[in-house]
């Protein structure tokens, strides 16, 4: 065993904190320079230098913000000016109605609902950019609440809203409503397909046939504007609402654009729809005529006459005679005439029912037509011949 003095020791201590300084100076990092001014400016993180935030979005959600960038340039606002009479009897214009419309054609052609430009004298058509142009009701529809209108874009570039295809269209199918409602400029809403072949009354009291119903917010200025599907096709013109309050419950309904693309044509060129008529004067019957005159069927349309060189007395159609007429309140009714109770398969029952049969049918075609005689049911083929503006009866 070796001895140690004290010195030694000494100098062994001193060593020992030599080297515990040493190991822990070789294991700290050396120390980096601070940089200088110029440094830390061109280090230091600022606003400008953060990336860009970036959007995300669902597939859904980017369909409809594509669908509202391509399309709504294309929705434009509607207003109208109407005459109404002062104690004087002298004609003061007042405004009328206001809704939306969609640009169809580059030439300046724009469709929206009838009721939106009904008893309108002035029609002013407002753009994307806030111009605004007059313009004039070309033809109206209002068996389907359509009508189009037509103005002079000047120097713009319309883009006008393909038409898709209604009939294709599923319950629970994505949709979305670009209008103007309570003033408010090219709003969107979106929703789903809730129902499809709804029956609406219009206001006239006739019947609008296969009828869109949505959930799409639409509320009043709505009406006339673009119902899309998520390519940005049209697929139906919003209409009406279904509401207690008058405000948007979900319940809303749109003209298919199938029946659009068919009458549109009839409207630009000839400012209203050809469409298929049988040349008759009717009655519908009614439960005291039907008591009175013994008939076998209590539903249908008398023939009351039959237009003289028409197409009903050419296919075989039988009309009533003056000798056999009765007297209803203002009504004079000639009896003896077939009763029509069905057109190509399609039960007549109403006036109604009748414009509804004969709705999307063309001059020129060929319809079967259902009929009771002396209480034996007949059939028989008519050609059909353009109704007239103004029918017989009225």
């Amino acid at each position: 065993m070796v001895r140690i003095g004290r010195l030694g020791l000494y100098i062994l201590i001193l060593l020992g904190f030599l080297a515990l300084g040493y190991s822990i100076g070789t294991a700290r990092a050396p120390a980096e320079r601070p940089p200088d001014d110029a440094e830390r400016v061109s280090t230091s993180p600022s606003v400008a230098s953060k990336p860009p935030t970036q959007l995300v979005v669902s597939q859904e959600e980017y369909d409809a913000i594509q669908v509202y960038e391509t399309r709504n340039k294309s929705v434009v606002n509607i207003n109208t000016e109407t005459v109404a009479y002062n104690w004087f009897l002298e004609p003061v214009p007042r405004e009328g109605s206001s809704g939306s419309g969609s640009v169809i054609d580059r030439r300046g052609y724009v469709l929206t609902n009838d009721h939106v430009v009904e008893n309108a004298v002035r029609v002013f058509v407002t753009l994307a950019d806030g111009v605004q142009r007059e313009g004039e009701v070309v033809g109206r529809d209002p068996e389907n609440d359509l009508a189009v209108i037509r103005f002079d874009p000047g120097e713009h570039e319309l883009e006008p809203i393909p038409f898709g295809d209604s009939d294709s269209l599923r319950i629970g199918q994505t949709v979305l409503a670009i209008g103007n409602p309570f003033g408010l400029d090219r709003t969107l809403t979106a929703g789903i397909v809730s129902g499809l072949g709804r029956p609406l009354r219009a206001r006239n009291n006739l019947v609008i046939r296969d009828m869109i119903q949505t959930d799409a917010s639409i509320n009043p200025g709505n009406s006339g504007g673009p119902l899309l599907n998520r390519s940005g096709e049209m697929v139906g013109v919003n209409t009406a609402i279904f509401s207690p309050t008058g405000g948007s419950v979900g319940i809303g309904f749109a003209v298919p654009v199938n029946t659009a693309r068919r009458v549109v044509p009839d409207l630009i060129e000839h400012g209203v729809v050809r469409r298929g008529w049988i040349d008759i004067v009717p009655r519908q019957l009614f439960p005291q005529l039907v008591r009175y005159a013994g008939f076998s069927v209590e539903e249908g349309i008398l023939i009351h006459e039959v237009v003289p060189g028409g197409n009903a007395g050419e296919a075989g159609l039988r009309g009533g005679s003056r000798a056999s007429a009765v007297r209803y309140g203002r009504t004079v009714i000639y009896l003896g005439g077939d009763i029509i109770t069905a057109i190509d398969g399609t039960p007549v029952a109403t006036m109604a029912n009748l414009y509804e049969a004969l709705e999307d049918k063309r001059p020129g075609e060929t319809v079967t037509v259902r009929f009771v005689r002396d209480g034996r049911i007949g059939e028989t083929e008519v050609v059909l011949s353009t109704r007239p503006e103004r029918y017989y009866w009225e």
